[in-house]
């Protein structure tokens, strides 16, 4: 429970108050991530799905499905995002680049991030939603779930954290890779067993989505490993958002 608390309490607005703010309780809540996401995924299924009913078009369903998610993590995730854009766009020193990121505001790198990656979700799960409502909500829920399985990856032993303090520090090195690892496998397994619904090539091709989410992230946690000496918060929230939209834009290709 201390697991789920943190992973709900830390990733969501949802309900969940935290009562250990430890490694321990940081290690079981990364290992619960996806099923925070889970959770996150069918709200944002379930708005789009029921203005589709209502006669919305996809692409206000889209809109609608992609905002669900910001408002339930209050932006945090999109926030992560632009701040790590500014910083890695930055080409100052890390310890620079480090402190741009805990600026307040939001700088041109930032701006321009979050602009492509909420248009590249949109305009996906509009195509998507397009193929019908079931398409549409599985893709929400699928790019939900591995965004959060790679905050479990990006959380893994020998992934150092940038800073001392805040919640990189807390989860930066924290989940066995052994864990991870079965983690994403029964993740992957939820991938084909939903796409598997419509037909054996949508179950094939929502795994290969899931590992494409999960292959950019890992390249985007490399380099910010690299540019800032570790993870923090914000580079969770980069990491994220980008495997969510590698998800639904690799869904609709093919």
């Amino acid at each position: 429970m201390d697991g789920l608390r943190f992973a709900f309490g830390t990733l969501t607005v949802l309900p969940a108050r935290i009562t250990r703010w430890d490694r321990d309780a940081a290690r079981a809540g990364m290992l619960r991530a996806p099923l925070a996401g889970l959770v996150v995924g069918l709200f944002a299924a379930a708005v789009g799905g029921v203005f589709l009913l209502l006669g919305a078009g996809p692409l206000l369903a889209a809109v609608l499905t992609v905002a669900v998610p910001a408002l339930l993590t209050r932006g945090l995730h999109l926030d992560g995002l632009a701040d790590t854009a500014d910083g890695l766009g930055s080409a100052k020193p890390a310890e620079d680049a480090l402190r741009i990121m805990k600026q307040s505001d939001i700088g041109p790198f930032g701006v321009i991030a979050l602009v492509l990656v909420l248009l590249a979700q949109v305009a996906a799960l509009y195509e998507l939603y397009g193929e019908g409502w079931a398409h549409g909500a599985v893709a929400a829920a699928l790019a939900a779930t591995v965004a959060r399985l790679a905050l479990t990856s990006a959380s893994r032993e020998g992934v150092p954290a940038a800073r001392p303090e805040g919640l990189g520090a807390i989860v930066a090195s924290t989940v066995p890779v052994r864990a991870a690892a079965l983690t994403a496998l029964a993740v992957l397994a939820l991938a084909a067993a939903s796409g598997a619904l419509f037909s054996p090539w949508d179950a094939l091709r929502q795994v290969l989505a899931a590992l494409a989410a999960l292959g950019v992230a890992e390249l985007l946690l490399r380099r910010c490993v690299r540019r800032f000496g570790g993870v923090t918060g914000d580079v969770f929230g980069a990491v994220e958002e980008t495997a969510a939209t590698v998800a639904v834009v690799a869904l609709t290709l093919g």
